[in-house]
């Protein structure tokens, strides 16, 4: 599976590559030898208002059954709402979520990571308190959004423990916490054997 996943994702970097503009949200399917057909989602950058629509077009560009759908995540965070959004399309539509070895997720990101039907982390793993309404962040999200938006809400609705959001946001934005191998274990976002993020 690794393999055919760089295959893919190469095939999209040669592709942004070309126009000199990096995507945001890509999705591709492809063939597993072993596994049959996969349908990959790639989640990087800053997660921006329109994600969701690029995300949601290309799922339906790619119709059909598959025996795996995974998420692959590597993002610095951004807009909350927005990655809310993403994760509840991606809980809706039965994908895995993925930090490869060589990736990071960290603050809203966290919110995607999530929604997994399961999850796996290689990569690293940062949580923080988001940026609300007011300041200059790409974090924003207004606190008078609605339950629709409201971390705890949305956390009891991917069945994750509380005691992730609650150490999100007791965490400053300034002083990001990477989250240890054990901790990825406790708070559902790894198996038990996974290998430690390097």
């Amino acid at each position: 599976m690794r393999r055919l996943v760089l295959q893919l994702l190469l095939a999209v970097a040669v592709v942004c590559g070309s126009s000199g503009v990096m995507a945001k949200v890509e999705v591709q399917s492809g063939m597993d030898k072993t596994r049959g057909m996969m349908l990959l989602a790639k989640v990087s950058e800053d997660i921006a208002l329109g994600d969701y629509e690029t995300l949601l077009k290309g799922i339906r560009e790619h119709p059909g059954k598959y025996q795996r759908k995974i998420a692959i995540l590597d993002s610095i965070g951004g807009n909350v709402a927005e990655a809310m959004k993403l994760g509840r399309l991606l809980r809706e539509t039965g994908f895995e979520t993925l930090v490869p070895s060589n990736a990071v997720c960290q603050g809203s990101c966290v919110y995607i990571l999530v929604a997994g039907v399961s999850k796996r982390v290689r990569g690293h793993v940062g949580v923080h308190k988001p940026y609300y309404a007011g300041s200059d962040s790409i974090h924003s999200v207004s606190r008078n959004d609605g339950p629709r938006y409201s971390p705890t809400t949305y956390f009891r609705e991917m069945g994750m423990p509380m005691g992730l959001l609650e150490l999100m946001l007791s965490t400053q934005p300034s002083r990001m916490r990477v989250l240890t191998r054990d901790e990825l274990v406790r708070y559902k976002l790894n198996p038990a054997n996974t290998p430690a993020p390097r």
